[in-house]
């Protein structure tokens, strides 16, 4: 990684000669903003579909996002676009990214910690007894939206409830892509309504709309969406094919033999929503559950903790390690906590259900999400994102094309500049105006940038939330795409709600 980033900054620098000396005194065209998006998107495709399918996010994706930085440099520079000023652009991105890092980080350790604890199992114990198999994925869907609104975040909700669900399907017999599309239509429905929520915060503020009145009025999309998706995973669980769950179920229960089950270890997953809850920095509260499940594992699982700490992060159903020791007590909760660890427990089918990458599992990803930063903040500095937004403004000559441009754009900027909060903001301020000359109230704009920036950043392998869903998961975006039906589904709902002038809120007349 280090040697491919300087190796297109050199590029950059032959290219710019002297920074300091080149002026950004030309703009790019419609065609130039669009070159490094359409050569960006060709290559992950080919990367995706015929070269690595499921591996491409293993490093040839994240050199493929730095290709399309390059070619938006090349770009810049005949524009008269500064390397020094590309530079900043990059930082600045890379800088907004800083908390997602390090959540990302935390999460890795998380859930290492969770399954060396045993939490995880007792969750995917409990659950096994409690969840009807018939009705498994619209409850996955209530399950998470429910967690999702009380935390205003889905990406705790994933990183917690998301993989006790994944790991409970598994066992049932369910495909692991419609488990993950339901959590993660769940999930997003918690992060458009919820009132904690960062995004459901932005967008108003964005727009210029009251919090309140951005809720009740999002609901009127919102609502319906999710209750056709419901339906839809309802119809779809049953029609599934339950033949081998028994003799799987029985599997996974004869596996989950290997720790110590106690429903005291639910008062962590318990603690963390209530950090999450009482407005605690996410950050600090995946701290607390991180330690906790050290803390639980050294309590609960002392021969697992041994076993790892001996054998390099490997445990063995059966085997009779030493006591533990302190020494083997610190070894072991840090190799949950930052390596890969994995419970054996003789059955090759469940073996997948009890490994955890820690912190360095989650490497990849943060090296996707760099990369995917460093052609984002090029494409910003040479104008690409503007123009395309501008352009499809132009478009916007009816109420229906305004509300289907905002839709664009933001999903444009998903895709280009891979951030959420980024495809919020930046159509917010270009289509504030523009409402408000077509006499529409701000809500109107607020939902918009909601249904089609917020939801479908999850759908964009290389955007921090896809990238992030796709690893904590651990099933690829193109597996899950189908299956996010709330995601792909609101944009639709938007612009039906938009076609048929459903409430559309008009400027209150002075």
């Amino acid at each position: 990684m280090h040697f491919v980033q300087n190796g297109f900054f050199v590029a950059l620098s032959l290219m710019s000669l002297d920074g300091n000396t080149v002026q950004q005194n030309r703009k790019i065209t419609l065609l130039q903003s669009l070159i490094p998006v359409v050569i960006l998107v060709a290559l992950l495709m080919f990367n995706v579909i015929f070269a690595f399918e499921d591996d491409a996010t293993g490093g040839s994706n994240q050199f493929i996002l730095l290709i399309g930085a390059l070619v938006a440099g090349i770009i810049g520079y005949r524009n008269r676009v500064s390397y020094k000023f590309m530079m900043q652009e990059i930082g600045e991105n890379l800088k907004s990214v800083t908390t997602a890092i390090l959540i990302l980080l935390m999460v890795g350790s998380l859930s290492g910690t969770w399954l060396l604890s045993g939490i995880i199992p007792t969750m995917i114990y409990y659950g096994l007894d409690l969840l009807n198999p018939g009705l498994f994925l619209p409850a996955s869907v209530l399950i998470a939206a429910i967690i999702s609104v009380a935390t205003g975040s889905s990406w705790t909700t994933t990183a917690t409830i998301g993989i006790a669900l994944i790991a409970i399907g598994k066992a049932m017999g369910i495909s692991t892509p419609m488990i993950a599309g339901a959590v993660i239509s769940g999930a997003y429905f918690g992060d458009k309504m919820s009132p904690l929520s960062d995004t459901t915060n932005l967008a108003p503020a964005m727009a210029g709309a009251s919090l309140i009145e951005h809720i009740k009025y999002m609901a009127y999309t919102t609502v319906p969406t999710f209750i056709i998706t419901l339906l839809a995973f309802t119809i779809i669980n049953l029609n599934l094919d339950y033949q081998s769950t028994a003799l799987e179920t029985q599997s996974l229960h004869q596996a989950l033999n290997a720790f110590n089950i106690h429903p005291l270890l639910l008062l962590v997953p318990v603690v963390v929503v209530i950090c999450i809850v009482k407005k605690i920095n996410p950050l600090i509260a995946l701290f607390i559950g991180t330690i906790l499940g050290a803390a639980f594992a050294l309590i609960f699982q002392p021969k697992l903790v041994s076993e790892i700490a001996l054998n390099s992060g490997i445990a063995k159903i059966g085997s009779s390690p030493p006591s533990l020791t302190a020494l083997n007590a610190y070894k072991g909760t840090m190799l949950a906590i930052t390596q890969d660890i994995a419970i054996e427990t003789g059955n090759i089918s469940m073996n997948d259900l009890f490994t955890a990458g820690g912190m360095k599992g989650m490497l990849n990803t943060i090296w996707l999400i760099i990369c995917a930063m460093i052609f984002g903040g090029v494409m910003d500095a040479i104008g690409a994102l503007k123009k395309i937004s501008s352009s499809l403004l132009k478009v916007a000559t009816s109420t229906f094309g305004l509300f289907a441009s905002t839709l664009g754009s933001a999903l444009a900027i998903n895709i280009t500049a891979s951030d959420q909060y980024l495809a919020i903001v930046v159509p917010g301020k270009m289509y504030k105006q523009a409402f408000e000359d077509k006499g529409l109230d701000p809500v109107n704009l607020s939902r918009t940038l909601e249904d089609g920036g917020t939801v479908t950043s999850v759908l964009v392998p290389w955007n921090t939330c896809g990238a992030y869903q796709s690893t904590v998961l651990g099933v690829n975006v193109s597996d899950y795409f189908v299956y996010a039906i709330f995601n792909w589904l609101s944009p639709f709902m938007t612009l039906f709600f938009a076609a048929l002038n459903i409430k559309i809120k008009q400027l209150a007349k002075n």
